[in-house]
């Protein structure tokens, strides 16, 4: 597992600042203690998809996605990959534990595992393409509930789909949080030609105005994996 810890500093709000020697030990630390203890886990599936009246249907299934911004990731898609991927409850555990004991080891061990998770969904990202080259197709990038006005609302619906419960453990609450909490849910469209997203500016994005990376100069994961 890759951790760049470039990205956990991003995630620590730090972006081009330089931190200090214990902070920059106990990001160190916190990389290995991941590395040790994640049991990260993952599933994903291939759907035919068909598109009607704005609305995305995976065939052989009674899914169907609503959202315009989804629609228009998948709007050269023929088919689409749905994946869940988790860290593991035991992160989750130690997350709540330092912050009992240490809160700032608490906060940076979270960023610490939230930029494994999509380590772990990159290196899934890449197996996809992989297939979908076998089909003479190719990927758009990732896109999870909670992007635009994609409603986490999906996050038990593709879990259900995916069986994802059984397979990896992976369930969500009735507010649609992800249990365990270092997880991710997650699309890929595969089609023809090589993607030309769209969407991939923050100006187009629903939360351009209250976007709290964007006052520092920064952006968010939607553009990171948009890029």
């Amino acid at each position: 597992m890759y951790i760049d810890k470039k990205e956990v500093l991003r995630y620590l709000g730090y972006h081009s600042k330089k931190i200090d020697t214990i902070t920059n030990e106990i990001i160190d630390t916190c990389i290995e203690e991941i590395k040790e203890i994640a049991n990260f886990n993952y599933v994903y599936r291939i759907f035919p998809i068909e598109k009607k009246d704005k609305k995305i249907f995976l065939e052989g299934t009674s899914l169907i996605f609503e959202s315009k911004n989804l629609y228009a990731h998948l709007l050269n898609s023929k088919k689409c990959a749905l994946l869940a991927v988790t860290l593991g409850n035991i992160v989750d555990q130690k997350i709540r534990y330092y912050s009992k004991i240490n809160l700032s080891k608490s906060l940076i061990f979270d960023a610490v595992a939230t930029t494994a998770i999509e380590s772990i969904c990159d290196e899934i990202e890449e197996n996809i393409k992989i297939i979908a080259k076998k089909y003479g197709l190719h990927i758009t990038n990732r896109y999870s509930p909670g992007y635009g006005d994609f409603p986490l609302s999906y996050q038990p619906k593709i879990i259900h789909l995916l069986d994802a419960q059984k397979k990896i453990g992976l369930t969500a609450t009735p507010d649609f949080i992800l249990i365990p909490r270092k997880s991710v849910t997650a699309i890929i469209g595969l089609e023809d030609k090589p993607s030309i997203n769209k969407l991939s500016s923050c100006a187009k994005c629903s939360q351009n105005r209250t976007c709290i990376y964007k006052k520092d100069g920064d952006t968010c994961e939607y553009k990171k994996n948009n890029r």
